[in-house]
């Protein structure tokens, strides 16, 4: 079943009338801009379980950093995949995945921010202060610590969530370019034979 299904999708998407440039498409662009998208997936999966939750509906609840790395994942290798096998349908079907994580990017942007400026973590130390000894100073100066790490931790996760941004803009501009001028080229071919 799988051999016969990948035979179906190589001759739709890798056959030769579907080739939209005789040359690769910026192979070398393409492969940088398919792996940040990767390493910042990775990144999103990575930070995810050290995130301490601060509240019930937080991004540690949604498990937001896993849904938006995996996102991020795909769309870097489809376009790793576009860069190396540049048919029209692989080429659009990777732009629209990578507008779509664009989306993704800003929804995790919003959510970070949010929970940057929501991340309070001494809440923990109520019990301890009603105590007359020192846990309860010793308790508010590991939650500040660790409400510390958690800012640091969503400032970090903002910026590479600007970076997937940036990358799946650029994407999608270098594919939507490669197909307008597939299409000029076909629409000059057809007045060259009239």
């Amino acid at each position: 079943m799988f051999p016969r299904l990948c035979r179906m999708l190589k001759d739709l998407c890798c056959g030769p009338e579907c080739c939209l440039y005789r040359e690769p498409m910026q192979t070398s662009v393409t492969t940088a801009l398919g792996t940040i998208q990767i390493m910042v997936g990775l990144f999103n999966i990575g930070l995810g379980p050290g995130r301490t939750s601060t509240h019930p509906g937080d991004l540690t609840g949604m498990g937001a950093a896993y849904w938006l790395g995996a996102v991020f994942i795909i769309s870097g290798i489809f376009s790793i995949l576009a860069g190396q096998f540049p048919s029209s349908c692989l080429v659009g079907f990777t732009v629209f995945m990578n507008i779509a994580a664009a989306i993704f990017a800003i929804t995790g942007i919003v959510l970070y921010a949010i929970d940057l400026g929501d991340a309070s973590l001494l809440w923990m130390c109520d019990q301890s202060a009603k105590s007359d000894d020192h846990s309860g100073d010793n308790c508010r100066n590991v939650a500040l610590f660790a409400q510390r790490l958690l800012r640091s931790m969503d400032i970090t996760l903002i910026a590479v969530a600007l970076l997937q941004l940036c990358s799946n803009i650029r994407f999608a501009i270098l594919g939507i370019t490669a197909l307008t001028s597939e299409m000029r080229m076909e629409e000059q071919g057809d007045k060259h034979f009239s």
